[in-house]
């Protein structure tokens, strides 16, 4: 899990701060967030300190019926130093008491117009995608044909070339040399490019070049689901490829597998091209047309039945 500071919600969803501006550099570590009711009503046992509290009508009617001084203790036990912040929905006005706990503890106190529901919602969703698993990548990232393929090798062995090729064809790049992926939700895996790179492609010989100023808007994406890895490598005469495409690989991207194929390099071979047809194969494997096995059975049959026929002679 990642970090995130208070200071991002707040201009994300345009929260108002009714203490602890100073204190907006306060990180959340987690995506859960917490409706303090039973800590209300006085139970701190298995208190979620680290949660982003959230303070809707419920929680806020039931604590104005409390006596005064439990108000403070309730208060100053709510505003945990490993709190991120309070938020309060609907618009509703903040207790004195909690304004005076999150001094004393150096707490953001926020404020939101929209309904508890809603809040909870945008804010789970929000840091959920922030806060998912990340790491980077070498490589480039295109969307062919509505197929993330995620294109690795050492360097100089023609991913940018391949990738400048494919935008030609009419295909998107979303990220070239530095592919920065997230890993939102279970066997998922987002990639995009760093703010400083992005839509910018780099081509030995040419320099850098930025792809959506030459070929428009159509020709680059933000962010793309990763579907498949084409591993680019150079020729190997004493290596057996994989020639009927049989061979499941698999290459594991944080804690995920995601299909991989190796594609060996040597001159006269259209590398953009091969990309290409891989992710259209790859679509057609999604839609339960495999090729090799269809091919693998005919072949099967058609030995049996020459088979059948030796044993008949």
């Amino acid at each position: 899990m990642g970090k995130l500071k208070v200071k991002k919600i707040v201009d994300k969803f345009q929260l108002e701060v009714l203490s602890g501006r100073e204190h907006l550099d306060r990180l959340i570590t987690t995506s859960d967030l917490s409706r303090p009711g039973l800590e209300m009503a006085g139970y701190f046992t298995y208190y979620p300190a680290n949660r982003i509290q959230i303070l809707g009508k419920t929680e806020l009617t039931f604590f104005e019926r409390l006596h005064p001084q439990e108000k403070e203790v309730r208060m100053l036990k709510l505003c945990h130093d490993k709190t991120p912040c309070v938020c309060i929905s609907r618009g509703l006005d903040a207790p004195p008491e909690l304004l005076a706990a999150s001094k004393e503890r150096n707490m953001p106190v926020l404020r939101s117009q929209l309904t508890t529901t809603q809040l909870i919602s945008k804010l789970t969703h929000y840091l959920e995608a922030e806060l998912a698993p990340q790491t980077a990548m070498h490589g480039v990232l295109v969307d062919i044909y509505g197929v993330g393929v995620l294109i690795t090798g050492q360097s100089g062995i023609g991913k940018s070339e391949t990738a400048l090729e494919l935008v030609k064809r009419g295909h998107r790049l979303v990220a070239d040399d530095v592919v920065e992926i997230r890993q939102p939700e279970e066997n998922e895996l987002v990639g995009t490019a760093p703010e400083l790179i992005r839509h910018l492609l780099e081509i030995r010989g040419v320099g850098i070049i930025n792809v959506m100023t030459l070929f428009g808007a159509g020709a680059i994406r933000n962010y793309k689901k990763i579907s498949m890895v084409c591993r680019l490598e150079n020729w190997d005469n004493t290596k057996a490829y994989d020639r009927l495409g049989l061979d499941e690989q698999k290459m594991k991207i944080i804690d995920t597998y995601v299909p991989q194929i190796t594609i060996p390099v040597r001159p006269g071979r259209n590398l953009a091209v091969i990309v290409e047809v891989a992710a259209m194969n790859f679509r057609l494997k999604r839609m339960g047309i495999n090729a090799a096995e269809s091919f693998a059975h005919r072949l099967t049959a058609a030995i049996e039945e020459h088979d059948d026929k030796h044993d008949d002679l």
